[in-house]
């Protein structure tokens, strides 16, 4: 019988096609080098929160959504399939949420992973689009090149913050809530705000993201920007006439009536 997560509605094989890995025994260097496929196979993108065409969070539909149709999703989606498909393959996974850039008092509305394996606990974030590509160990101070960029591991006051470095030093990327149970409805809550409140970063443009090694590139709205580590940033105004070409160099593939239904929305 199904638990409260469902996992089952995740096709390990499938998804593990998806993202071009075979199956192999719990370890912290199978985990990174899954959490690094992941993220560099899956877009993050809002593209039908923005259409209104949101289907929700439900593991069988993002599971044909993000597998079967082969497009990106954002947190909700990404952490959640990532955690069903880590759980079947014999991964120890704690749900909980994380508050994006803290020091701004912004909502707990961000989902990630907690993965203990080998003994050691990690920050798994797979749906962060401006994140992480492999796995962080909890402990206080640990550092991690992630794609080029330095990233931080930091205790602070009970609270789990990951950092990234910059040229004025660590700034504070989101904190993780103290681990929890979470039940599904949780999410369904967060969610709920994500995809409909004008106040959410994601109901009101197009938000897309891409991370690999030695480059970022995202779109937001029309504006199109790539970064790399050596602090060079590149950034345009993409013409709608473009948008469509745009979002397939960044592995958003979209329906013609998708695709209409966003340039409605410029």
């Amino acid at each position: 019988m199904a638990g409260e997560w469902n996992i089952e509605a995740a096709d390990v094989d499938a998804y593990l096609a998806r993202v071009g890995q075979r199956r192999e025994e719990p370890s912290a260097a199978a985990l990174g080098r899954l959490a690094q496929a992941h993220v560099e196979t899956i877009p993050f993108e809002n593209v039908d929160v923005v259409i209104g065409r949101h289907r929700g969070i439900e593991l069988e539909v993002v599971s044909e959504k993000l597998v079967g149709r082969r497009r990106g999703g954002y947190c909700y989606e990404q952490a959640g399939l990532f955690a069903a498909v880590a759980e079947q393959l014999g991964y120890q996974v704690q749900r909980t949420v994380a508050r994006v850039q803290p020091r701004k008092s912004g909502p707990y509305t961000h989902m990630t992973l907690v993965i203990t394996v080998e003994g050691q606990q990690f920050l798994v974030d797979v749906g962060f689009g401006a994140g992480i590509l492999v796995p962080m160990p909890l402990i206080d101070g640990a550092e991690v090149d992630q794609a080029g960029w330095r990233h931080r591991m930091t205790l602070r006051e009970g609270w789990w913050v990951l950092q990234k470095q910059d040229a004025d030093g660590w700034d504070d990327l989101h904190e993780v809530l103290p681990l929890v149970h979470s039940r599904p409805l949780d999410y369904q809550v967060f969610h709920h705000y994500t995809s409909t409140h004008p106040k959410s970063p994601f109901t009101g443009r197009v938000v897309v993201m891409r991370l690999e090694p030695g480059r970022f590139r995202r779109l937001l709205g029309r504006e199109y920007q790539e970064s790399r580590p050596d602090g060079t940033v590149e950034t345009r105004t993409i013409e709608l006439v473009d948008l469509g070409k745009t979002l397939e160099d960044l592995d958003v593939f979209l329906a013609e009536d998708e695709l209409a239904a966003l340039l409605k929305t410029y």
